[in-house]
C-alpha cells in the first residue's frame, strides 16, 4: 500500500554522495517532472531528484528495509513486486519511469519495459554490462562465470541474475521497435563516448527509451 510521507530527520536530510550511475540518470531528468522509480532501493536517487530538481517522485520497492529507508527520507514509496506489473497506474501518468540496476533480476524484462513505456512518456534503464573486457577476460582465463563489476553476487546467490550486455540490449530494442533516444556509458565514474567500443569498455550502460 502507499506509504505516507514521513518527516525527514536531520540525519537523512544531510547531503549524501550519489553513485556515478545515479548521477548520470539524474542528468537526464528535467526539473519538475513526475517520476516513478522501480526497484528504488533506499530511495537515494528519488531523494536527490526531489531535493535538487523538485520532481514529484514515486517509488516501488520489494524489500521492507528499502521501503522503510525511503519513508525515513520522506519519500512516497509503496512495497510491491514488479513481476505483477504496473496495473495500478494509467497510461502516460509519469514523465519518466526509471529502472536502475534492476533489469538483470527480472523474470520477464520485456514485460516490465513495455509497462514502463505504457505508464511513462519515456523510460530510463541502467544495467551492469557483462560484455566488459574484464568479464570476458575472466571467463577466458579461469573458465568460471565472471561477475560484472556492478553486480557483486555470484551465480548461486539469490536472486537469479540475468547477464546482459550493451549489444544484447541494443538488439532487444531494435527487434521490439523501441526507440533509443539517449545512451550513456560509464567505466566506473568515467564517461565513455558512444562511438567508442562501449561493449568492451563500459561497466555500466544507461538507455533512454521511447515508444
Amino acid at each position: 500500500m502507499e506509504l505516507a510521507q514521513a518527516r525527514v530527520t536531520t540525519e537523512v536530510a544531510a547531503a549524501e554522495p550519489l553513485r556515478p550511475d545515479l548521477l548520470a540518470i539524474a542528468g537526464l531528468i528535467q526539473p519538475g517532472e513526475k517520476v516513478l522509480d522501480l526497484g528504488c532501493g533506499d530511495g537515494q536517487l528519488l531523494r536527490y531528484l526531489r531535493d535538487e530538481l523538485h520532481v514529484t517522485g514515486r517509488g516501488i520497492e520489494l524489500s521492507e528495509a528499502g521501503v522503510l529507508a525511503c519513508v525515513r527520507r520522506g519519500l512516497s514509496v509503496r512495497q510491491g513486486n514488479l513481476h505483477e506489473g504496473l496495473g495500478d497506474y494509467p497510461a502516460a501518468s509519469f514523465d519518466t519511469v526509471i529502472l536502475s540496476q534492476t533489469l538483470p533480476y527480472l523474470n520477464d524484462p520485456e514485460f516490465i519495459v513495455r509497462e514502463m513505456l505504457r505508464v511513462g512518456r519515456r523510460a530510463i534503464v541502467s544495467f551492469a554490462n557483462w560484455g566488459h573486457w574484464r568479464c570476458r577476460w575472466s571467463l577466458l582465463l579461469t573458465g568460471r562465470m565472471p561477475m560484472a563489476r556492478d553486480l557483486a553476487q555470484p551465480w548461486y546467490s539469490p536472486p537469479r541474475v540475468r547477464p546482459i550486455t550493451v549489444r544484447d540490449f541494443g538488439e532487444f530494442c531494435t527487434r521490439r521497435g523501441i526507440r533509443v533516444t539517449a545512451e550513456i556509458y560509464l567505466s566506473g565514474a568515467r564517461r565513455i563516448p558512444a562511438w567508442r567500443i562501449k561493449n568492451w569498455l563500459a561497466t555500466t550502460a544507461i538507455f533512454e527509451l521511447r515508444q
